[in-house]
């Protein structure tokens, strides 16, 4: 493997964790600040649910800022943001006050989420770009796996604030990444002002792509599935089950660990089968073991090894999925990378964060309604995925 490829896999990896390191690291700890705050299990829900609704919707502005001040400024913001409201969550006195300082997180977060897919459209494309992606999950498989056990350990020895204060640190680690290991991927003559005319211009090209979009809402519906686990994963596996916060972490970990050993062999199967075939395979098979799970729970059999082991499988397959839909949807818009990474991911987590919303009034603590609305989400992945892959160009077609 070309070793500036995995150089840079592993830089842009470490940054994209932050996203997700700042939700798996405390999700042990939910229910431990509902119970310290005198809050509800639904609105200790909040301070994730906004923090998607954040993340998503300041995509848009870190994405057009990306593709005209270079890539490296609106990181260095938006860590710095991202800095601040851990520092905010730590000496949170109330719900409100850490929902907000969830809300700055979010915010700051996001061009971190966003940033580095447009980086990966600068330097390569296709199968190498899938490739690169894989990687970069690879890296970030370090947050669902050791993010949460940290996140226990914490727990037991310094309680949930503790780990919000950690997290400052991470913010300051990704900092020192962005301004010594990070090169300028954006050329300055090929930035694109910001403005309401050019950003108006790009969105309509983009809306009115059928392709962007399927594949965009393909990714929307497959996050989503992972949106709710992560939302109602903490109460179900220690309320419901009975686990301790570091048997929640394990099982966690597990669960997370197949999309992210599944996403390691997306270019290679996209490179040798094409990289259609293996999505529409996926997706089918994502909808069958989210919909078997489905069965067996609402037939009483869900009992917590027949749960991971069902999640396990539909993640795996989700994990083909997920690489090549990031990939695809920008191929054809390099020229506006900043603005289709920024809108793409404005519209996924914006769904997520709706659906975690929707779920709330239907939360009891056991595993039916999140694995109702995971199946729901895989049904509407699929059925989106069919429409859309039929129309894609023929070099995708032919794994190129």
């Amino acid at each position: 493997m070309h070793s500036s490829l995995f150089r840079t896999a592993l830089v842009l990896g470490l940054l994209s964790a932050i996203g997700p390191f700042s939700i798996d690291m405390y999700l042990p700890a939910l229910p431990a600040i509902a119970g310290d705050l005198g809050v509800t299990e639904t609105q200790v829900q909040l301070t994730i649910t906004l923090y998607f609704l954040a993340f998503g919707v300041s995509q848009f502005l870190w994405g057009p800022m990306a593709d005209a001040y270079g890539r490296k400024l609106p990181l260095v913001l938006g860590i710095g943001l991202f800095a601040i409201g851990s520092v905010g969550c730590a000496l949170a006195p109330t719900l409100g006050w850490l929902v907000a300082a969830r809300f700055v997180q979010g915010i700051g977060g996001a061009a971190v989420g966003v940033v580095p897919r447009a980086i990966i459209r600068d330097r390569y494309t296709g199968i190498e770009a899938t490739r690169l992606m894989a990687l970069v999950m690879l890296v970030i498989a370090v947050s669902p796996m050791l993010a949460p056990l940290a996140g226990s350990v914490v727990l037991a020895f310094g309680g949930w604030r503790v780990i919000f204060g950690v997290l400052v640190g991470v913010a300051a680690m990704s900092l020192l990444i962005t301004l010594f290991a990070l090169p300028e991927t954006l050329a300055r003559k090929d930035r694109v002002p910001v403005n309401l005319r050019s950003m108006g211009a790009g969105c309509r090209v983009l809306l009115s792509d059928p392709v962007f979009m399927g594949l965009t809402f393909v990714g929307a519906f497959g996050f989503g599935s992972f949106f709710v686990f992560i939302a109602t994963a903490s109460f179900v596996y220690t309320e419901h089950y009975g686990l301790t916060p570091t048997g929640f972490s394990i099982a966690f970990a597990v669960n997370a660990l197949g999309f992210f050993a599944a996403s390691q062999i997306a270019a290679p199967m996209g490179q040798r089968f094409g990289i259609v075939p293996v999505m529409r395979l996926a997706l089918i098979g994502f909808a069958a073991a989210a919909f078997v799970l489905l069965a067996a729970t609402w037939a009483g059999w869900g009992t917590l090894p027949v749960l991971m082991a069902g999640l396990f499988v539909a993640n795996a397959f989700l994990g083909l999925v997920m690489p090549a839909t990031f990939v695809m949807a920008l191929e054809e818009h390099g020229d506006i990378a900043g603005l289709a990474s920024s809108l793409g991911g404005t519209l996924q987590m914006v769904t997520g964060g709706l659906l975690v919303t929707a779920l709330g009034p239907f939360f009891d603590g056991t595993p039916l309604p999140m694995v109702t609305a995971i199946a729901l989400c895989a049904a509407l992945a699929l059925g989106i995925g069919l429409a859309v892959l039929r129309r894609m160009p023929a070099p995708a077609l032919a794994g190129e």
